[in-house]
């Protein structure tokens, strides 16, 4: 394990929970644990109903693309966190690994984003205590 641990966050489409993921856990966390997302079948763009939902909580994400999931990524990863692509994911041996369970945001409105975001944020801030000590 390097200096700092590494998560990687994975989707189908890295365009909504692990984008928004992300972005909590680099807000949250600072430089203390390294970030990165991807997906199993990636969408063109991000979900702009997921920027506008962390952007209502002061985080943007604007400048994040979708990006395929690799097995490298996995490799370099201590904890990978699945959000519905199921058996997509390569599994490693020493890896972490947790499903979260979380409603696609994909196609919703922003009120049914909201609760999403914030479920996303109440898992990372156990992540983080859990990861830092």
């Amino acid at each position: 394990m390097s200096d700092k641990p590494s998560v990687l966050f994975v989707c189908v489409h890295n365009a909504g929970r692990s984008q928004m993921a992300a972005g909590w856990l680099a807000h949250l966390a600072g430089d203390r644990i390294e970030v990165r997302s991807a997906g199993s079948a990636p969408a063109d763009q991000i979900n702009p109903v997921a920027v506008e939902a962390m952007r209502e909580v002061g985080i943007d994400i604007t400048a994040a693309q979708p990006k395929i999931l690799t097995t490298e990524a996995v490799q370099a990863g201590d904890v990978v966190i699945t959000m519905g692509c199921g058996d997509a994911c390569p599994i490693f041996p020493g890896k972490r690994y947790e499903d979260w369970k979380l409603d696609d945001p994909a196609g919703q409105g922003i009120e049914a984003v909201r609760p999403i975001r914030d479920e996303i944020r109440v898992r990372v801030e156990k992540l983080i205590t859990e990861l830092t000590g």
